[in-house]
């Protein structure tokens, strides 16, 4: 079941408000361009912000996510039916021949139970034309990035347009590596309704990573460092073979 943040309704159409800055996303269309991708696919697209970027270039997008709340966000965004919106997780899907297939931000870490993480590098196999390309992101567990997940430290509060005050912070709630919980919690100022999102992200270390690939017929070509932040972050360019 997706997070709330991406699956309540009302999380949802505040999601990109309160983390307005994108920029992460900007090293994956200079992987699209560089890769001459002309098809790809999107999974854990959440609200499009990735999907329309890519579909403004001029390259046929389909996303995927299995959060109906956000695909309602992303359906509703100026330019949206240049993308194919599927509402489900990456399992299932028809065979899209991509260039290339993308997991941004915490998708990869998010897919925390095992046999899904292997269900859904064996779907990107599949979407994938032979010598097409997987890119994803992970976060470098010796760095612990979830040391500075505290109210202390993420507390903010965001005046949203049409909405109003959103008071929000992070805490944890369980360290058991490789496994790391945590809980976003949102307080809305036009009518004091609280609501909470739990998440649970999977640390894999790089050698786990890399074998996981190589068992379902990906060659990685390449381990890049994340521009948005550099030396925290692994960020995977893997072959399909």
């Amino acid at each position: 079941m997706p997070d709330a943040c991406f699956a309540h309704p009302r999380l949802a159409a505040v999601y990109d408000p309160l983390d307005p800055d994108r920029s992460d996303l900007d090293a994956y269309v200079r992987m699209a361009e560089e890769f001459g991708a002309r098809t790809v696919l999107d999974i854990g697209c959440g609200t499009g912000v990735f999907a329309l970027r890519l579909a403004g270039l001029g390259l046929d997008v389909v996303g995927v996510d299995p959060a109906r709340a956000s695909l309602d966000v992303a359906r509703g965004r100026p330019g949206a039916d240049a993308v194919r919106w599927l509402c489900q997780d990456a399992t299932g899907l028809p065979p899209l021949q991509a260039d290339l297939v993308t997991m941004t931000a915490n998708v990869a870490q998010a897919i925390e139970a095992p046999a899904m993480w292997q269900a859904t590098l064996r779907a990107a196999h599949g979407a994938l034309r032979p010598g097409g390309r997987l890119v994803f992101e992970t976060r470098v567990p010796a760095r612990r990035a979830w040391l500075e997940w505290t109210p202390e430290r993420s507390r903010r509060v965001t005046d949203v347009p049409g909405v109003g005050r959103i008071d929000s912070w992070v805490e944890l709630t369980e360290v058991d590596l490789p496994l790391v919980s945590f809980r976003w919690t949102y307080v809305f100022a036009s009518d004091a309704e609280t609501l909470t999102s739990d998440s649970t992200l999977r640390f894999r270390e790089l050698a786990d990573i890399e074998a996981d690939l190589a068992a379902h017929g990906f060659g990685v070509e390449e381990v890049r460092d994340a521009p948005d932040r550099p030396g925290k972050e692994f960020v995977l360019v893997a072959r399909r073979l």
